[in-house]
């Protein structure tokens, strides 16, 4: 029985990860929509990457969170916008983690909605040192154009689990 225990919180360990994970990935959109740039940053490791592919590669959260208080952004949010997120497939090796999906951010102009980005991403996700939260490590996102960026990034591979 002892075995069958362990293999039950192991297995409770991996669902409670993996919902972790798709819930720092959610809290992006609305904490972008409404310009948090702290916040959003916050989403990150202190050396974590955000990578835009043909855009801006941000470094670190004051590079990051400068993303969101950029003149861009804000246009962007003075439009009128949505960023969706998910769903993502997401593969836990211990204290690391990966997910991949798509993501869209929708932008109002006359009176109506349009998709203004749709793109590739892929997620690199730590745990906390303490073994408390997780955190995105490193974040690629590229425009589903055709070009073959994004095709890379929707390559990495994910365990079914």
């Amino acid at each position: 029985m002892p075995h069958a225990i362990e293999a039950l919180a192991s297995r409770l360990q991996a669902l409670e990860d993996r919902e972790a994970i798709r819930n720092v990935i959610a809290r992006y959109g609305p904490l972008a929509d409404r310009g948090d740039a702290q916040a959003l940053a916050a989403l990150w490791t202190e050396d974590g990457t955000y990578e835009v592919v043909g855009f801006a590669t941000a470094r670190g959260r004051t590079e990051i969170a400068a993303l969101i208080d950029g003149p861009y952004h804000r246009d962007l949010m003075a439009d009128g916008c949505a960023h969706l997120l998910g769903p993502v497939a997401v593969t836990v090796n211990g204290d690391s983690a990966t997910a991949v999906g798509h993501s869209v951010v929708f932008r109002h102009h006359e009176g109506t909605f349009s998709a203004f980005r749709v793109a590739a991403n892929c997620w690199t996700l730590r745990r906390d040192a303490d073994g408390g939260h997780w955190r995105v490590q490193h974040r690629a996102n590229a425009l589903l154009d055709g070009a073959e960026a994004a095709r890379v990034l929707l390559s990495v591979p994910v365990s079914a689990a």
